[in-house]
């Protein structure tokens, strides 16, 4: 990457988004140094301009922010790290240092716990239980719920309705999992489309 670290006084700005969920986390500065590090580590370490030194986010707390992708803005002054976070993002204890943990992205989330309970093997979960008991019962389950959101369509219960969809959307993701594909393969054939 050829970085340009000269508009700012050796330090660009670094935009840190969640990978799974695309919420922007936090904004931070680096020097060719910080930067280095980072790639040479794969979490993420700023240049504190309070502090006067490098500093790797969670280096106190144990919340680092893992790498996962790292861009370049057009005009080479401003980077976009995609990143894992380990914990809370914010000092305040937050998931970001811009509000509230948005519940859009959580799709992503949920069939990463999904997949966990699924690879884990955790036998108290009703998604493993349902997973290990085959494909059949899983696409069954999926036919079962998409029927009671068309029928909660028709009534009036917007609550009832919420809840079925969030039940069947649940269960798709389950269904995903046992086919061996994702919520990104699902889109890219969408995207495909159109």
């Amino acid at each position: 990457m050829n970085i340009d670290f000269t508009k700012g006084n050796g330090l660009v700005p670094v935009v840190i988004q969640n990978n799974t969920t695309l919420q922007v986390l936090m904004l931070g500065y680096m020097n060719k140094e910080a930067f280095t590090k980072t790639q040479s580590e794969g979490k993420v370490t700023f240049y504190s301009r309070t502090k006067n030194r490098l500093w790797t986010k969670g280096e106190e707390s144990g919340n680092f922010l893992w790498v996962k992708d790292i861009q370049l803005d057009c005009d080479n002054d401003t980077l976009l790290i995609k990143v894992t976070p380990e914990g809370p993002t914010c000092h305040k204890g937050t998931t970001s240092c811009f509000g509230k943990e948005s519940s859009k992205g959580f799709l992503y989330s949920l069939e990463n716990i999904i997949s966990d309970r699924i690879d884990n093997d955790v036998e108290s979960s009703y998604t493993n239980q349902l997973y290990k008991r085959g494909i059949n019962k899983v696409a069954q389950k999926v036919g079962e719920e998409a029927v009671e959101v068309v029928i909660e369509a028709k009534d009036n219960n917007d609550e009832l309705f919420k809840n079925e969809a969030a039940d069947l959307l649940y269960h798709y993701l389950i269904l995903l999992k046992a086919k061996g594909f994702t919520i990104t393969d699902i889109e890219e054939v969408l995207k495909e489309r159109n």
